[in-house]
């Protein structure tokens, strides 16, 4: 299942990127706290350019408190500071300004040695769509000041903001990178959100995340769809989607099985975290001796 999804304006989007780099202080990065590595845009190590890094694990009220610890603690050991937040309840919102000014603890002191006592810090905030962002500078702001939606695509253009505590914010527009890597980052990021839905296949999805769950959080799935996980199985997320939909009565003519509609479902709930909290990938993935999905 091949899936590709870069508009026009992420392109621009990217060129201004590289034009406000220069201009800004600290580069904030939210990343999904389900899937921390691969809503991670590869191109920002480039845009971003040397610049001091906060990494934002958003949606942690989705994601398996284990593995955001672990997530966590991988990030630092890669130098970032690391702030975990659930942008829609304002967890962790608070102690933004705080973990800018302990990322650019270097920085601020040279500006009081220079006489600049009070600069305000710039930090451009980035993220692939739908990953948050205006809903978390939204909560930092306390106010609706950024546009957001529950879809990927939505911001457009940049904004600056003054936020309490010494901070000016500029929002982006969440970008994508042209080509991914493999058939695992298109399906991670398909299943979260961060690609626009009406581009895609849903049956072929659900089954691909079906077939997630079941290696990832199994009873999550047979305690809410009471599927019964065959051992081995050559359709195994087809099979598991078409056992949902006869066990909630989605039949059509014929007996046959509504899997269309059981796959809406299954995303529907799986993104609003009626299975449970849980991250689909590990830390342990990316190391040398990393399985993968």
């Amino acid at each position: 299942m091949q899936i590709q999804w870069y508009p026009g304006h992420m392109t621009k989007t990217r060129r201004r990127m590289a034009e406000h780099i220069k201009n800004v202080d600290l580069v904030c990065e939210l990343a999904d706290a389900r899937i921390p590595q691969v809503s991670r845009n590869p191109e920002m190590e480039e845009i971003a350019a040397g610049k001091p890094r906060l990494m934002i694990l958003n949606r942690i009220d989705l994601a398996d408190p284990a593995c955001t610890r672990a997530w966590a603690a991988y990030f630092r050991a890669q130098g970032f500071q690391v702030l975990e937040a659930d942008s829609r309840s304002g967890q962790g919102t608070a102690k933004f300004a705080a973990a800018v000014r302990e990322a650019l603890a270097g920085k601020i002191q040279q500006w009081q040695e220079r006489g600049q006592t009070g600069r305000a810090a710039r930090v451009m905030v980035v993220g692939i769509p739908n990953v948050g962002k205006s809903t978390f500078i939204n909560r930092i702001l306390g106010r609706k000041a950024a546009r957001a939606a529950d879809k990927p695509g939505v911001t457009r253009g940049s904004q600056w903001f003054k936020v309490e505590g010494g901070v000016d914010l500029l929002d982006t527009p969440g970008i994508l990178w042209p080509r991914f890597d493999d058939e695992r980052t298109g399906i991670l990021l398909a299943v979260t959100g961060a690609v626009k839905d009406d581009i895609l296949d849903t049956e072929t999805l659900a089954c691909k995340l079906f077939e997630l769950l079941a290696a990832r959080a199994p009873e999550a799935i047979r305690t809410r769809y009471r599927v019964e996980i065959p051992e081995e199985s050559d359709f195994l997320g087809y099979t598991l989607l078409e056992q949902a939909g006869r066990r909630r009565g989605f039949l059509i003519s014929g007996g046959e099985v509504d899997t269309e509609r059981m796959a809406r479902i299954l995303l529907d709930e799986f993104r609003g975290g009626v299975l449970g909290r849980i991250t689909l990938e590990t830390p342990e993935e990316y190391t040398d001796d990393g399985l993968g999905v």
